[in-house]
């Protein structure tokens, strides 16, 4: 069974649908010797940022000398992306050795798993046997019922909440928060970076102790450079140059930053870590000549930071976006949001993908369609976009697209 095979014949495990619990899991890691208790876990839940959070994290770990796996989704371009071991992508060859592993240990275990579950366990066994010292771990969805949620943390992160996936966590952010906090478990100090009374109030209901970064840090500064393309932070005296750019930054590195002091790391490793970060489709500058931008905003809040981002820097007859954005989505207020700050809007498809929609069916939940166009073929969308000679082309909406976006436009 060659890659291609061997990943469909894993994909189609989602026909298992999403299901929230810890028992297939459970009894999978048994059978393969609970191989999630081998290294110390950081554990990161929240809305937006985990993966910004866990890559700047990781990169610190990294610096200060320490074997460190990172466990991320969804990937953009290649499903190893998923799994990371010292900021290599897991091989093909080792998907496949870890994939027919778990596979015997779901027919002796005797469940039906979810992709997410087998991921999950083939993630857990890869790093038992990479030897690392610590595993950067982000959740799936929510966190008490989450597929990682099986370990003992060291640490938790919840970056934020915001109502997102209401069909599984709850309808209000209490409801979502403490479906996050579900993490915390028996972990003795867990960092936040949300100041919502709601979310507050769920997270203080767990046992630990919490660190709310925007309360320890509230006099720490942030600035754009647009320049350099980085986000300068200014933490009492120290400075700190950190590679992913972005208002929304911020909150992540704070979280990150704070919880490397906690592992009792340096600021002077944490300051030349944080100039290393790469984490792709966040802000990411694919080309600069034209500057082309790609970002992987795909709810309101996340629509909202990078309108942040982008205001400070472009008027909005500066800025072309395409956009596409899955069908479960808020997708009238994501559009309006992107709206204030691009005055071009090129509508694209993503119906291939079962939760995507046609450039039509979101131009037809526009009440406003001044600047707005539809165009299904997105090689043809971005040169429509390049024709218009804007300072700066958006792709955002959704990771599907960007990673559509990074297969059709490379070839």
């Amino acid at each position: 069974m060659d890659i291609n095979e061997l990943l469909d014949e894993l994909y189609s495990y989602s026909m298992h649908g999403i299901k929230l619990g810890l028992e297939n899991i459970k009894k999978i890691c048994e059978e393969l010797g609970n191989p999630q208790d081998s290294y110390k876990i950081i554990h990161i839940a929240g809305t937006n940022g985990k993966g910004s959070t866990a890559t700047t994290l990781e990169t610190i770990l990294l610096e200060a000398g320490y074997s460190v796996g990172k466990y991320t989704s969804p990937h953009i371009l290649k499903f190893n992306e998923r799994i990371r071991a010292d900021r290599e992508d897991i091989s093909d060859e080792d998907i496949a050795h870890y994939y027919e592993e778990v596979k015997k240990a779901v027919e002796n275990a005797g469940v039906k798993p979810t992709f997410f579950e087998v991921t999950t366990a083939m993630m857990f066994k890869y790093f038992q046997d990479k030897k690392v010292d610590y595993v950067v771990l982000e959740t799936g969805m929510g966190g008490r019922f989450d597929a990682t949620n099986i370990t003992k943390a060291e640490l938790c992160i919840i970056t934020n909440v915001t109502l997102d996936h209401t069909e599984y966590l709850g309808d209000t952010i209490y409801k979502i928060a403490r479906e996050k906090a579900g993490i915390i478990k028996e972990c003795p100090k867990v960092i936040v970076a949300d100041s919502d009374s709601e979310f507050l109030k769920a997270i203080n209901e767990e046992k630990a102790e919490v660190i709310n970064v925007l309360e320890k840090y509230k006099n720490a500064e942030e600035k754009l450079d647009f320049e350099r393309f980085i986000t300068e932070i200014k933490i009492d005296k120290d400075i700190f140059e950190f590679s992913l750019f972005g208002d929304y930054q911020f909150k992540n590195f704070l979280c990150a930053y704070e919880a490397a002091l906690e592992l009792g790391i340096a600021k002077e490793i944490i300051k030349e870590a944080s100039k290393k970060v790469i984490w792709q489709c966040r802000f990411e500058r694919y080309s600069t000549n034209p500057l082309v931008v790609l970002d992987g905003a795909h709810n309101p809040d996340g629509m909202m930071e990078l309108k942040k981002v982008v205001e400070k820097g472009y008027k909005p007859e500066e800025v072309a976006a395409i956009v596409s954005i899955l069908k479960d989505k808020d997708v009238k207020s994501m559009l309006e949001i992107l709206k204030s700050v691009s005055s071009t809007l090129i509508l694209t498809s993503l119906a291939e993908n079962p939760r995507g929609t046609s450039g039509d069916e979101i131009y037809n939940q526009l009440s406003d369609t001044k600047g707005c166009s539809v165009e299904n073929d997105l090689m043809k969308a971005y040169k429509n976009a390049l024709a218009m000679n804007k300072k700066i082309i958006l792709i955002c909406g959704s990771f599907y697209l960007l990673s559509k976006f990074k297969e059709e436009i490379n070839e």
